[in-house]
């Protein structure tokens, strides 16, 4: 019986901070893909539909990535 004991306590474990890691990566992803999504344009049937308050709204520039156009 501590033959078992002794193994299982030097077994390898899962590191909890991998799986934190992804577990706030999926969090970020669905919620940076859920504002991109309501920011884009409505989906058939839902071109009417008011935006959520939480969801900010982002405005397009003149030239995206350019920068300041010179005259």
């Amino acid at each position: 019986m501590s033959l078992l004991m002794e193994t299982a306590a030097n077994a390898p474990h899962f590191p909890l901070s991998f799986t934190l890691v992804y577990v706030v990566g999926f969090i970020a992803a669905v919620s940076i893909g859920s504002i991109a999504w309501y920011n884009s344009k409505r989906p058939v049937g839902w071109e009417d539909k008011e935006r959520p308050s939480i969801v900010p709204e982002v405005k397009p520039e003149e030239t995206p990535g350019v920068g300041t156009p010179k005259s």
